[in-house]
């Protein structure tokens, strides 16, 4: 068994080595994506149309007003203008046409309704729009099996389309091509908007669709509704794979929506069908943009920009009633004006290198060499996950290592990404885990000696210098003594335990960065950068390396695991402990509500954020700088002093977890990540020195004027 064991150890070293390897592999990978962020730097603003159209319905004059928006729009440097599919409603909206039903055709002949059929009556506005929609309309019904016969009433040309009005306002059709050749003429880019809505996939009508966009210069398309067009027929047409096909005959390539609630039904299919020619939009909503600030605008549009690679920025505006301003507001000046200037929105951009212009997909460069190196990150990852499992379990680290290679081989075989995603999960959990492991075993080296199991009992040698053997330590009495034995240094002076605190502090942050490249290098997958494919088990990274840590400390640290836990088990219940399970338990939901994008900031945490973000060019993460990274430093302090100082090295696996889980946000640039992550440790050391001084100074006034003040009013 002793033998077994001493391989075991050995094997350890064997393991470093193999994730050493793991991280300099990683590099080259790191490089490429580094390489492929800096290839798109263009944006592009996209003013939705249908809201200027349906803003500019309750005016006097729609079309001056039409005119002048897209006048003072192109002054602002709004460079795109978005059309959807057009229905019979918005057709009557934009002042195409009229629709009436039979009731409103009677009332307006001054006739008796007639009772027997629901049909639906259509008046074109002028030879123009007859000339143009017609076939539109007659083709998109035909389509539905709706018949359509010509009609007229006083002069004016129309049709008769036997459906129901409530159906006929629903039928979709192509995008207006009066609009798109208005827009075309103002000099604006055009981003179709387009649905699965149109049925059954007709590939000869695709392409006349694609062409017809091409001619106006289109070069991108944006899905409307739940699915991408082709979706719901792909089954018994494939018709995913044809209207990729189109789209990369024709040069088209797509936009993504930041932040839907589910994904577009077949977008991740046809991302990959057209070589993820893709990028990413961020849009504004209409009811935000009637609130928000110029400020926030400019915040909001470079923070997307530079931190999660958005190329396309989409404004929407809507109409609204207002007593108190007598009539229909909207807050299209107000857009425009946020917009454009010196101070304006996208100068602020420009400033930072996201010039405007038509947004470009990143230039994605696999070469050949890549699947060798990656097949060595993933047994860098796996040795990693072996040591961490070692240090909890030294007997099992052979066996651990050869379950890591079988079940990654599986993986491989039935999911590639999930192997992908596992060994990057479990390398972020095992460096920040194994740094703090390796802290806690110097810092009781350093206090307490080195122990050893002779002939089954254990021997301690003690550290040099002035040390005060105390009395059996239970948990109880002082807090975190687990262990027969407890070593005070008294002798070390404080600038000595200073050093070695920042020392420790160092060595712990580059261990736990030892993590960052397996995550670079394993998911270094466009699909993850375009959020088309997202990292799974973010938030078991977040409490994991806690949990661990504090295992560590609870269990490992004493006698015996199984004396340690008994001690632990045999702890009384009071009222005090239960409040201070409730505290914590609401302090952790509080940690997990704020990790990820989902979190909510206070307004002063947002005034700090911009500060920051002004002063830096990048934020630093707040439970970094301000909590973590400086109790870690204060506990290191502490804890070469006083034991009951070791549980401030769990609350710093907050820190050190989130060193790495910053490179978890595939889509956030490298380069923004490693400032983030140097910013946060530079800063939290800088509090954590301020916090040691504090401390400091305070023990200094207790023992000189508090301690013996006390003893001498008790006697």
């Amino acid at each position: 068994m002793l033998q077994w064991q001493l391989w075991n150890r050995k094997f350890k070293a064997v393991l470093w080595t193999l994730a050493l390897i793991g991280v300099v592999a990683a590099l080259p990978l790191g490089v490429l994506r580094w390489q492929m962020e800096g290839t798109s730097k263009q944006v592009e603003y996209v003013m939705d149309y249908k809201d200027i159209e349906l803003v500019a319905s309750y005016q006097y004059n729609p079309a001056a007003f039409i005119d002048k928006q897209l006048e003072q729009m192109k002054a602002a440097g709004v460079t795109t203008m978005a059309v959807f599919e057009t229905t019979l409603d918005d057709l009557v909206i934009a002042k195409r046409l009229n629709v009436y039903n039979q009731s409103q055709l009677a009332l307006l002949q001054g006739k008796a309704p007639n009772l027997g059929l629901n049909e639906t009556y259509v008046l074109f506005a002028g030879t123009e729009e007859e000339r143009v929609l017609k076939p539109l309309i007659t083709s998109a019904f035909a389509r539905a099996g709706i018949s359509v016969s010509p009609w007229a009433m006083d002069g004016r040309s129309g049709l008769l389309i036997s459906a129901p009005i409530e159906t006929a306002t629903l039928i979709s059709m192509t995008p207006d091509p009066i609009a798109m050749d208005r827009i075309h003429a103002a000099g604006f880019r055009i981003l179709p908007r387009i649905s699965d809505r149109i049925r059954p996939y007709d590939e000869t009508e695709t392409r006349a669709m694609l062409e017809q966009f091409k001619s106006y210069g289109v070069d991108r398309i944006l899905f409307d509704g739940d699915a991408v067009k082709g979706y719901n027929d792909n089954a018994e047409l494939h018709s995913l794979n044809s209207f990729a096909a189109l789209l990369k005959e024709t040069g088209i390539g797509l936009a993504t929506i930041e932040g839907l609630k589910a994904p577009q039904l077949g977008f991740n299919t046809l991302a990959y069908l057209t070589d993820y020619n893709v990028v990413r939009l961020h849009s504004i909503a209409d009811s935000l943009a009637a609130t928000i600030s110029p400020e926030t605008l400019k915040d909001r549009f470079l923070l997307a920009a530079k931190d999660r690679k958005i190329r396309m920025f989409y404004l929407n505006a809507g109409a609204s009633r207002s007593l108190d301003k007598g009539g229909v507001v909207d807050p299209l000046d107000k857009l425009t004006s946020a917009l454009q200037g010196p101070d304006g929105t996208i100068q602020k951009l420009a400033d930072f290198g996201f010039s405007p212009g038509p947004a470009e997909p990143f230039d994605v460069d696999t070469p050949s060499w890549a699947k060798y190196l990656k097949a060595i990150v993933c047994l860098g990852a796996v040795s990693l996950i072996t040591l961490l499992v070692g240090a909890f379990a030294n007997w099992f680290t052979i066996p651990a290592f050869l379950i890591g290679l079988i079940g990654s081989g599986g993986l491989y075989v039935l999911s590639k990404p999930t192997l992908e995603q596992g060994l990057a999960l479990g390398a972020a959990i095992s460096t920040p885990t194994l740094a703090l492991i390796w802290v806690l075993n110097v810092i009781r080296r350093r206090t307490e000696g080195t122990r050893r199991n002779v002939g089954g009992e254990w021997s301690t040698s003690r550290p040099q210098g002035n040390v005060q053997v105390g009395k059996w330590a239970s948990l109880l009495g002082d807090v975190f003594a687990i262990g027969r034995i407890k070593w005070i240094f008294n002798g070390v002076s404080a600038g000595q335990r200073f050093g070695n605190a920042i020392t420790l502090f160092v060595f712990a942050s580059l261990i736990s960065m030892l993590g960052i490249p397996f995550v670079i290098g394993l998911l270094n997958n466009i699909t993850y950068s375009l959020l088309l494919q997202q990292f799974r088990g973010v938030s078991l990274l977040h409490l994991a390396p806690i949990f661990l840590v504090a295992l560590y400390l609870f269990l490992y640290m004493g006698q015996s695991v199984l004396e340690n836990l008994r001690k632990l088990l045999s702890i009384q219940i009071t009222v005090f402990w239960i409040i201070t399970v409730v505290v914590l338990g609401i302090v952790g939901l509080y940690y997990l509500s704020r990790t990820g994008n989902a979190g909510q900031a206070s307004s002063l945490e947002m005034l700090t954020r911009n500060t920051l973000e002004t002063t830096f060019g990048v934020r630093p993460r707040f439970k970094e700088f301000l909590l973590a990274h400086p109790l870690l430093l204060l506990g290191l302090f502490l804890a070469l002093r006083y034991r009951a100082a070791w549980v401030l090295v769990i609350v710093g696996s907050i820190g050190q977890l989130s060193i790495v889980d910053t490179f978890a946000h595939i889509h956030t640039p490298l380069q923004i990540s490693l400032i983030r992550d140097l910013l946060g440790l530079c800063l939290g050391a800088a509090i954590g020195c301020v916090l040691i001084a504090v401390w400091q100074l305070g023990e200094g006034v207790w023992r000189k004027w508090v301690r013996p003040a006390i003893v001498k009013s008790a006697a």
